[in-house]
C-alpha cells in the first residue's frame, strides 16, 4: 500500500505552510514568472494562471495521493500573503527519504523565509513523519540556494557533473538551456539538532536572497 503525506499546515514564528487553494492562483503565477525562477528551475516560461490552476487542482493533489511528494504554500502569518513554495518530491517510503526544494517570491527575498520554511518542514518530516533523510540539489552557480542548505544544517555530499539544466536569456528574449553541475546535500535527523538555536542566535532567520 502506497504511503502518502497528510494534508497539513505547519506554523513558524512568521510563516504558515499549508496546502494550496485556488485563491493562490494569481500570486503563484506571478511568482513563477520571475526571471530567477525561470533561470534555475524547470517551471515553464511564461507560466500562466491556467498553469497555476492546473498545478494546484490537479498536479499537487495527484502527487500527494500517489505518495510521490507534497506541495506547500508558504504564507506570511500576519498578512496571509503567499511568499513561496516548499516542494517534496521523489519520496521513497521504504527508506523514509524525500527531496526538498524551495522557491521564494521576488518581493519576499532577503527575509530568510526559505531557511525558516525549509527547517520547519524538515523538523516535521523527522519528528512527525519519522523520515530518516532529506536530500537537496542546488545548481553549482546558485549560491543563494546553497546558503539556505548550509543554514539549516545540510551536509554537502558531492557533485553530479553535468546533471543540471539551467536557463539563460537569449538576445531574442527567449530562454536557452545551459548544462551545469548539481551539488547534492543531505540532511539527517541529527543534523538539525542545533539548527533552531543557531538561527535564534542571529536574532531570527538570517536574511539571504533566497529564491530557489
Amino acid at each position: 500500500m502506497t504511503s502518502t503525506f497528510p494534508s497539513i499546515s505547519i506554523s513558524t514564528e512568521r510563516l504558515v505552510l499549508r496546502p494550496f487553494d485556488t485563491d493562490d492562483v494569481p500570486a503563484l503565477a506571478e511568482m513563477m514568472n520571475d526571471e530567477q525562477v525561470g533561470a534555475w528551475t524547470d517551471v515553464p516560461q511564461p507560466f500562466s494562471e491556467q498553469a497555476a490552476h492546473t498545478w494546484i487542482t490537479e498536479y499537487a493533489p495527484s502527487e500527494r495521493a500517489r505518495g510521490n511528494g507534497l506541495d506547500l504554500a508558504v504564507t506570511e502569518f500576519l498578512t496571509q500573503r503567499l511568499v513561496g513554495v516548499i516542494q517534496l518530491t521523489k519520496t521513497n517510503w521504504h527508506v523514509r527519504s524525500t527531496e526538498l526544494s524551495y522557491i521564494v517570491a521576488p518581493w519576499a527575498r532577503g527575509e530568510g523565509y526559505a531557511s525558516e520554511a525549509a527547517l520547519a518542514t524538515a523538523q516535521w518530516l523527522f519528528n512527525d513523519q519519522k523520515f530518516e533523510r532529506i536530500e537537496l540539489r542546488t545548481a553549482a552557480d546558485n549560491t543563494a540556494s546553497q546558503q539556505v542548505a548550509q543554514k539549516i544544517g545540510c551536509i554537502s555530499e558531492g557533485v553530479l557533473r553535468g546533471a543540471c539544466i539551467a536557463h539563460v536569456r537569449t538576445e531574442g528574449g527567449g530562454w536557452s538551456d545551459v548544462r551545469t553541475d548539481f551539488i547534492v546535500w543531505s540532511l539527517l535527523p541529527e543534523d538539525i539538532e542545533g539548527a533552531d538555536g543557531q538561527l535564534a542566535d542571529t536574532g531570527g532567520f538570517t536574511p539571504y536572497p533566497d529564491w530557489n
